[in-house]
C-alpha cells in the first residue's frame, strides 16, 4: 500500500528535499548503524550530488553503511558501475570509512559473487521475519517498469527464497546481481524516486491499480512512499492522487 506520495516541481527540488529527509532519518535512527541500500540511475545520481554538496562534512556518515540494490557485472572503473558512479559523486567527497561501503564486486564471477554478497548481508544485518532487514532501500523504476534488476520477464525473482540472485538484462543480455523481492519488501522503509515524463504512463498504471500493473515488477514492492516530480505524475487524476495521501511540496 502506498502511504505517501510526495510531488515536486523538478528532479532538482526532489533531490534537495529528499537529501534533507534522508539525513534526518539517519540522525533520528535509534541504532548505531543505518543500513542503506542504494540504486543507480539519473535521479539517485542527482541525489548523490546534492548530498555531497550540502552534507559533505556531516558526522552522520560514519553511521551509514552503504549497500547496493543491484549492480552490473562490470569492473568498478566501468562507467556503468553503480559503485563507480556513487564513488565519483558521493564517497570521494564525504567523510566515510571504507568499512562502511559494502559493494557488489562486478568484476567477479556473477554466480559466486551473488553467493558472496548474500553471505555478507547475512553476517552484517539483523533479521526480521526470516529475512535480513535494511533500514532504508532506495529504488527507481525503469521505462519497462523494472525495479532493482527485476525485469518484467523475470518476475520470479520477486518470490525467490534467495537473498540475492543473478538477473539478465532482457535486451543486452548483461548479467547483474540484484536483491530479491522478499528482501526488498522486508526493509523498514522502501522509497521510490521517480522522475520524468517517460515514467508517467507506468506510474499511472501502478498508482491507479490498472490490470496492466501486474506485468510491472515495481508494482509488487511495498513502498513506504513515492517521491516523484510533476512530469512523472502528470497522468494521475486528482481523485486518485488524494487516495494516496498526496503531499505537495
Amino acid at each position: 500500500m502506498i502511504q505517501n506520495l510526495h510531488i515536486y516541481k523538478s528532479p532538482e527540488e526532489l533531490a534537495n528535499e529528499f537529501a534533507w529527509q534522508l539525513m534526518n532519518w539517519v540522525e533520528t535512527h535509534s541504532g548505531n548503524e543505518f543500513n542503506l541500500a542504494i540504486s543507480g540511475g539519473k535521479t539517485p545520481d542527482l541525489l548523490f550530488s546534492v548530498l555531497a554538496e550540502k552534507y559533505a562534512d556531516s558526522a552522520l556518515w560514519q553511521k551509514v553503511h552503504f549497500w547496493w540494490v543491484d549492480e552490473r557485472m562490470v569492473s568498478p572503473n566501468d562507467p556503468e558501475s553503480n559503485f563507480g558512479v556513487a564513488t565519483k559523486l558521493l564517497f570521494s567527497k564525504i567523510k566515510l570509512s571504507e568499512e562502511n561501503i559494502h559493494r557488489i564486486k562486478g568484476e567477479n564471477n556473477h554466480k559466486s559473487e551473488a553467493l558472496s554478497y548474500s553471505a555478507q548481508i547475512q553476517e552484517h544485518l539483523t533479521f526480521r521475519n526470516g529475512w535480513p532487514q535494511f533500514d532504508l532501500i532506495l529504488l527507481g523504476m525503469g521505462d519497462d517498469g523494472h525495479t532493482a534488476s527485476i525485469f518484467p520477464d523475470q518476475l520470479k525473482l520477486l518470490e525467490s527464497e534467495q537473498i540475492c540472485q543473478v538477473a539478465t538484462h532482457p535486451v543486452s543480455g548483461q548479467k547483474r546481481i540484484t536483491l530479491t523481492g522478499k528482501v526488498i519488501n522486508n526493509a523498514d522503509k522502501v522509497c521510490f524516486l521517480v522522475t520524468g515524463s517517460n515514467k508517467a504512463r507506468l506510474l499511472a498504471e501502478i498508482l491507479n491499480k490498472s490490470s496492466k500493473a501486474a506485468l510491472l515488477p515495481a508494482s509488487y514492492i511495498k513502498a513506504k512512499a513515492w517521491y516523484v516530480d510533476e512530469a512523472a505524475i502528470q497522468l494521475i487524476g486528482e481523485q486518485n492522487l488524494s487516495d494516496y495521501g498526496r503531499n505537495n511540496n
